[in-house]
């Protein structure tokens, strides 16, 4: 059993039960809502694993709900839409979402992107180290990331790409590499997930975003932690 919470906001009561389903029988405890203001207060006081939250909602849409929870947690974020438009998969990406379900879409392999999310969520066992550079302290014992002392709120996905980066200081990285070890591979493919993430993590431990010191490109290749 993981007994993780995941809390799942739609307002397609159908949608909801049959995800619901489908969460419980592979171990996690589903908290449903179906309206966005009572999702975001399970989101908030619930202290969940992982939420999934549609974006086309009454009242309150998916994004606004995304920008009030990204105020007070990191807690890893699955939008589901029906759209599959750039555009909307950019805006979820600024916003700090971990991954982006397009409608209709496979109950199996939602529920194993919420496993992949988790795995990378959950810290790894005998890191004991911490890495500086210039600013940037890396604590990986405590997944704890500082720049000029105050810490930097990154969300698991931002950490994870930042901690395989910086496992490797100096050595380019593949982009498919980063998206097998940091996605999992049910992400083949999907190489502007890294590109989106490296873009993320830039702005929130770089100075000069123009002029990156950190996480600099290997062009046509991948990404270093220099």
């Amino acid at each position: 059993m993981n007994n993780e919470k995941i809390v799942v906001i739609d307002d397609d009561t159908t949608l909801l039960e049959l995800l619901s389903d489908h969460l419980t029988a592979a171990g996690y405890q589903a908290e449903i809502a179906s309206d966005s203001v009572t999702g975001l207060q399970l989101a908030k006081q619930g202290d969940p694993s992982l939420v999934i939250l549609d974006v086309m909602m009454p009242e309150m849409d998916g994004w606004e709900v995304c920008a009030r929870l990204r105020q007070v947690s990191s807690v890893p974020i699955i939008m589901l839409t029906a759209k599959d438009e750039e555009l909307d998969k950019l805006r979820g990406f600024h916003l700090g979402v971990d991954d982006y379900v397009t409608k209709p879409f496979s109950f199996a392999e939602l529920v194993a992107r919420v496993g992949a999310i988790l795995a990378r969520s959950a810290p790894e066992n005998g890191a004991n180290k911490r890495l500086a550079s210039g600013s940037l302290v890396i604590d990986f014992e405590n997944r704890r990331v500082t720049v000029s002392d105050k810490i930097v709120d990154l969300t698991p996905t931002e950490y994870r790409l930042l901690e395989t980066l910086a496992s490797a200081p100096g050595r380019a990285i593949a982009t498919e590499s980063l998206l097998k070890n940091v996605w999992g591979p049910e992400y083949a493919g999907e190489l502007k997930h890294v590109k989106h993430y490296i873009w993320s993590l830039r702005k929130k431990i770089e100075s000069d975003l123009g002029n990156p010191h950190h996480i600099l490109t290997e062009r046509g290749f991948g990404y270093r932690f220099e």
